[in-house]
């Protein structure tokens, strides 16, 4: 973790430079607002760009924005974004690659997928291309030597990354109104009984005290399925360590817990009905941000929730709380591994200087700027800490930033969000709120018990197969009634996994695991 005099030294260092001031002022311009390159022989590059639906049309778009503009002016390189639905990101790039179409650079969370891209021949090896263009980027793994086993495969590196900053390895988290429990004399609850007696009480007791039978024990976002999964600690899409085998987490006795408390929730009440249909969980986020709801199973991390929460319901008390345990112990809430984003390179790559010299030139101190703006507009220095000028601004103008910046050395600290909060009352409230969210986040060890999943082209090809079976299992079993019991669901999993050639796909699992995990 960078330490706050290291922030400020690397702060020292352009940050009068500004994005706004060199996306506006002096440059010549191209049609579609971009600065034009004269210049035949600066070096271009092609690269995604996750669309999350964040940039205002006044800012601009995906392709072209103050951000977009500032790394093609400061980088010396001709950056290409290419826009891909997050919510679609792999049946995107699958499109993309499919019609020789895909970007030279391209990028995911998601190692799984990088492997099937490997395999496929998609991407190409890079070790050469770092060897001999890179120096920040080279430098830098060799600090991080944690990252490499996330980066290789077959002995070879196929992938750029970067490690998260504590803020990035924790993910989800479950929120309480803490008002609720204190109007209905209950204490915050440290088990699954415990946590479901409260969401009872939110749904029966009229905990917001308008006379009517309207509110719920919970709402949640799309994190939801992987936080009760978590605390049963059985992640339908990780493998665990049982008596010395691997086992896919959906098929483990655990995950029969798993299904018996999201029917339990479903069946009472105690969560909204209609969210099996609300895909993109808008009535689930208003259900909470308008009051409705006691607990909101999350992300750590919940400004907009929080304000908005804050400016409908004033006297709201909101929360993070620890994961309740079960009768097979207290896990973590899931978190996140060290690498960053997997960033890969297409076969058919034209340029591969280009792609090293814009890793190096972000990752060397070029992503701060990236990411908070430009000083005395979008934020100042407190103690070598961007704090924010504007909140609303912000949101606005860099919220979507940080994503441009693929590769970067963040690490902020939970003491840190009060210096770096706007100054208005809710936004110093919610820092306080923000800090304990991820000491909180963090307090409990995610349990991982390999470092990634096994990768290889059967599992690959099954898990294509069997994703919408076991959704539709899992449905039945949830909204079905008495007739679908979370047993019958278990048994219908394990079948359908058997008769899609899941022994010997368990078979290679384990074989995998004896080669790249066990005797590494």
């Amino acid at each position: 973790m960078m330490k706050r005099k290291q922030m400020a030294a690397v702060l020292g260092v352009t940050l009068t430079t500004t994005m706004i001031a060199a996306c506006s002022d002096g440059a010549e311009k191209s049609p579609n607002g971009d600065a034009k390159n004269n210049d035949p022989a600066k070096l271009g590059v092609s690269i995604t760009i996750l669309d999350r639906g964040q940039i205002a049309s006044d800012e601009g778009t995906y392709e072209s924005n103050r951000v977009t503009k500032y790394i093609n002016e400061k980088s010396g390189i001709n950056v290409k974004w290419v826009p891909i639905l997050r919510t679609q990101s792999t049946q995107k790039l699958n499109t993309l690659i499919a019609a020789g179409e895909a970007p030279d650079l391209m990028w995911e969370y998601d190692r799984n997928y990088m492997s099937t891209l490997k395999d496929q021949g998609a991407i190409q090896p890079i070790d050469d291309y770092i060897e001999k263009y890179s120096t920040s980027y080279k430098n830098y793994l060799k600090a991080h030597p944690e990252l490499k086993p996330y980066t290789m495969f077959d002995g070879k590196t196929y992938m750029v990354t970067s490690a998260r900053g504590i803020d990035a390895i924790a993910n989800h988290a479950m929120w309480i109104r803490q008002d609720w429990l204190d109007k209905l004399g209950l204490k915050m609850p440290t088990t699954m009984d415990e946590m479901i007696t409260v969401m009872r009480a939110f749904k029966d007791k009229d905990p917001d005290g308008n006379g009517k039978q309207d509110t719920l024990g919970a709402a949640f976002n799309y994190n939801y399925t992987g936080i009760i999964q978590a605390l049963f600690a059985a992640q339908g899409g990780m493998w665990y360590l049982e008596n010395g085998k691997i086992v896919k987490g959906n098929f483990t006795d655990r995950y029969t817990d798993v299904l018996a408390t999201m029917k339990l929730f479903f069946d009472e009440g105690l969560v909204d009905k209609e969210y099996i249909t609300d895909k993109n969980f808008q009535k689930e986020r208003q259900l909470f941000v308008t009051g409705k709801a006691g607990i909101y199973f999350s992300s750590w991390n919940i400004p907009s929730e929080y304000r908005e929460l804050k400016q409908n319901v004033p006297d709201a008390k909101l929360v993070p709380f620890e994961p309740v345990s079960s009768k097979y112990g207290k896990f973590g809430l899931y978190q996140e591994p060290p690498a960053n984003k997997l960033i890969v390179f297409n076969k058919d790559l034209k340029d591969p200087k280009a792609a090293v010299k814009l890793l190096d030139w972000m990752i060397d101190k070029n992503w701060f700027d990236v990411r908070f703006g430009q000083e005395g507009v979008h934020y100042k220095l407190v103690n070598g800490v961007p704090q924010a000028i504007d909140a609303d601004k912000n949101k606005k103008e860099i919220a979507y930033a940080p994503e441009y910046a693929v590769v970067d050395q963040y690490s902020p600290k939970p003491e840190d969000f009060a210096i770096m909060a706007a100054q208005d009352a809710i936004s110093q409230e919610y820092a306080k709120v923000q800090g304990e969210s991820l000491n909180t986040a963090m307090k409990n060890k995610f349990r991982r018990d390999i470092p990634f999943n096994p990768t290889f082209p059967e599992l690959t090809e099954i898990q294509t197969s069997f994703s919408p079976l076991s959704d539709e299992i899992e449905t039945k079993v949830i909204t079905g009634g008495a007739q679908y019991t979370p047993q019958w669901g278990m048994e219908q999993l394990r079948k359908e996994w058997k008769r899609l050639g899941g022994d010997n796909v368990d078979k290679l699992a384990q074989e995998w695991y004896q080669k790249n995990v066990k005797t590494n």
